[in-house]
């Protein structure tokens, strides 16, 4: 007969979560976070993280969702032009899995209407759609040998933020809330923000497992900012109860909550103990968080001229800025709208004119500020694009291309990332990774150990097994770190 969850949670009870929950439990009793001395929810400190010095505080994780095409904006490859209208090579195909929206169909070259030029004095070529992404090229390191995979949306999203195809691990923000702990005491430790293309071109859905926790205890999930109404659920009080009385009321269900957890020792009760007392901290902080009437003219022109629309990309690049100054931990943008299968001639640029300049804003912004050096910014969606074409090539209005999991682009900024530089190179058709492929898990690897974390240490205890967000690979590419 299988044990109730009580008394499997009290059988599976190792040391380090006991010693943990004991400490957090007193705390607790103490209701010391509602009388104005809180204490930051506890990092893991039993694996003994930070394991080295650290690079970077915190992480901006710009997910660009539908996979841009990285053959059209980072990845020049003039070579492709004499090769427009024919069929790809099998020897660069070499017959490998796509979505069956292609496989198996014929799959003629479409070189990129767009022209490059060189950037910055590293002289990085990209696109003319990314020229505000252009202009800060001596700043970022481009990644052009990225590879997953799935070559499906969800799947991919899932793989990159929680390290597994299938829902239900812990999403990297999790992980670093778990293995750091809090830094500011009324914010939360991991926060994310969606936005979609104005066009509302792209049906990509924002799964709430994007930024769960997972197996982990659920105060380190993500908490979502919203585009409308109050910028997170239930943040206003009821009519007719002011703070005074909300505080009053969560002191006692605080005390209840506290008794009952002694009695029968379910962590999550703690976990809603701690939730309910960030709730009523960020009743005050979180309005003048997003409060940007504050900022100067010349901050909100560095965004770009959406700024001042809510649920935008760009009010979302200011205010990932603004969290990054409070001390949030993990801050993950998901913009929709890159999944063009039969409008890449029109809605690209588009897409890349609602982007490009909050992207590099945010990281001038950063960088003027000091704040660049211990920020890591990233840039880049789950797939790229494949470099034949989908639909009829000769209708503007009716192709695109494909996922393509094979090769594509990134960009990391910040946090002890070398700037300035490309990595990794792609084959003639940039179809195939040529030369230091980056996989999901390496990249993973790399970022965690940019915060002071041995990506095969940060480990978590749960069915029997201890699993890690970089599963059973991943290696750091330390030729991209200063």
């Amino acid at each position: 007969m299988t044990p109730d969850p009580i008394t499997q949670y009290s059988q599976q009870l190792t040391r380090r979560r006991f010693f943990g929950n004991t400490g957090t439990g007193l705390g607790i009793a103490a209701l010391s976070s509602l009388m104005g001395t809180s204490e930051s929810i506890p990092a893991a400190t039993d694996l003994g993280a930070p394991h080295f010095p650290a690079k970077a505080k915190r992480v901006i994780y710009m997910f660009q969702n539908g996979a841009p095409s990285h053959v059209d904006l980072f990845d020049h490859k003039p070579g492709m032009a004499k090769f427009h209208d024919t069929q790809l090579p099998e020897s660069i195909q070499q017959g490998k899995r796509l979505s069956t929206m292609t496989q198996g169909k014929e799959q003629k070259v479409l070189s990129t209407p767009w022209k490059f030029q060189p950037y910055g004095k590293c002289g990085t070529q990209m696109s003319e759609l990314v020229p505000h992404m252009g202009s800060i090229a001596d700043d970022i390191c481009l990644v052009r040998s990225m590879h997953t995979e799935a070559v499906n949306h969800a799947p991919a999203i899932t793989y990159f933020l929680t390290g597994s195809e299938m829902p239900g691990r812990p999403s990297f923000g999790s992980w670093l809330s778990y293995g750091l702990g809090s830094a500011n005491d009324e914010l939360p430790t991991f926060c994310a923000m969606t936005s979609v293309d104005r066009e509302l071109s792209c049906g990509q859905i924002f799964y709430d497992w994007y930024w769960g926790s997972g197996f982990l205890p659920s105060h380190h999930q993500g908490v979502k900012f919203r585009g409308n109404g109050d910028p997170v659920l239930y943040l206003s009080n009821p009519n007719g109860i002011d703070r005074k009385l909300r505080k009053s009321l969560l002191d006692d269900l605080a005390a209840l909550n506290n008794l009952r957890q002694q009695e029968i020792g379910d962590p999550e009760i703690l976990t809603r103990i701690t939730q309910y007392e960030m709730a009523y901290r960020m009743q005050a902080s979180i309005p003048d968080l997003t409060d940007i009437n504050t900022e100067p003219q010349h901050i909100l022109d560095l965004y770009g001229p959406d700024v001042m629309r809510r649920g935008s990309f760009a009010q979302n690049c200011l205010l990932a800025r603004r969290l990054a100054e409070k001390g949030v931990r993990f801050i993950q943008l998901m913009h929709a709208g890159w999944d063009q299968h039969n409008n890449l001639p029109t809605q690209l640029s588009v897409q890349t004119k609602d982007t490009d300049q909050p992207a590099a804003g945010l990281v001038r912004d950063l960088k003027q500020r000091g704040l660049l050096e211990d920020t890591l910014v990233i840039w880049g969606g789950e797939f790229g694009r494949t470099p034949f074409c989908q639909g009829d090539m000769h209708n503007k209005k009716q192709h695109g291309r494909d996922h393509h999991p094979y090769c594509f682009s990134l960009w990391m900024a910040g946090g002890g990332i070398r700037g300035g530089m490309t990595y990794g190179e792609s084959d003639d058709f940039c179809y195939n990774t040529a030369k230091d492929p980056v996989h999901v898990h390496d990249l993973q690897a790399t970022i965690l150990n940019q915060l002071g974390l041995d990506h095969e240490r940060l480990t978590y205890k749960f069915q029997g097994r201890e699993f890690r967000l970089t599963d059973v690979h991943g290696k750091v590419v330390k030729p991209i770190l200063s």
